[in-house]
């Protein structure tokens, strides 16, 4: 362990784990109650567009990532507020079609082919310093926000039409929610890869439900889900010289499955019925 901590890259890799795992964890509460989990998918997949942008031009394949998946989402927002298609329809089309030029993209790049898997299954040894802080001030904001707004978010999350009646402006409150939401995602390609990037806002919700019973001790236990997540396993990549995104998400599951048999046995046992 002490090894491992010696090496810079390995410094970053744990610090933007603990930065962003839980982040995803507890954003990942919201995502998976208003059922927006293939809206993440639509946002990392189209980002592939912007890899191909950042590779193309020779410059941080970061800040074309954030340009293009906030593209993509401000106009599934659109979309869905002037057209009458389904927004999973719109969804699908934006996923697709963004996609479709990534891949069009590095088709022309010949010399950086080879990274087409970094970009797929995340690559979070190669961070560098400035991930790091981007992603700190990007965890600055999501947390002040949801202090701050907690309440609203959560009367949103249970019926929009009633959050609008309290008072809440629920078309401002959506706007920022979805666009932390797409600052995170794309910030967390480089920890899980565009194919595993939803995982760390699906399971770590979903084990603390598990356990949970109220709003706020489920977003307190999808937080630790998300932090033991990526510390443990960027621990066991170094250890087992395990690729990390996938070893990331492997530790979320075996901790689902920890808190799914947890929840079996507190459950009383049913009384069996003889005829």
């Amino acid at each position: 362990m002490e090894s491992m901590l010696i090496e810079p890259y390995m410094q970053r890799a744990l610090l933007i784990a603990v930065l962003l795992a839980p982040l995803c964890g507890v954003l990942g509460v919201f995502v998976t109650a208003r059922r927006m989990s293939f809206f993440s998918e639509t946002v990392a997949h189209g980002s592939l567009a912007g890899v191909a942008i950042g590779l193309a031009l020779g410059i941080d394949t970061a800040w074309p990532i954030l340009g293009v998946s906030l593209v993509v989402a401000l106009l599934v927002l659109w979309l869905r507020e002037n057209t009458d298609l389904l927004t999973d329809t719109i969804m699908a089309l934006l996923m697709s079609g963004f996609m479709a030029a990534g891949v069009v993209g590095f088709s022309k790049l010949r010399g950086f082919r080879g990274e087409l898997h970094r970009y797929l299954f995340g690559d979070i040894l190669s961070v560098g310093w400035p991930d790091v802080a981007l992603a700190g001030v990007v965890c600055g904001f999501v947390l002040v926000f949801l202090v701050t707004r907690l309440s609203p978010m959560a009367l949103m999350t249970l019926s929009e039409d009633l959050a609008h009646v309290s008072g809440t402006s629920v078309r401002r409150l959506n706007l920022v929610f979805v666009v932390l939401l797409t600052l995170t995602v794309a910030l967390s390609i480089r920890l899980l890869g565009i194919i595993l990037v939803t995982s760390l806002l699906v399971i770590p919700p979903a084990t603390a439900r598990n356990v949970a019973s109220t709003l706020r001790q489920e977003l307190l236990l999808s937080l630790v889900c998300g932090l033991l997540s990526g510390i443990l396993g960027v621990v066991a990549s170094y250890q087992f010289d395990l690729p990390c995104g996938p070893a990331i998400v492997l530790t979320a599951v075996g901790l689902f499955l920890l808190s799914l048999g947890a929840r079996f046995l507190r459950r009383p046992a049913r009384l069996s019925t003889r005829p």
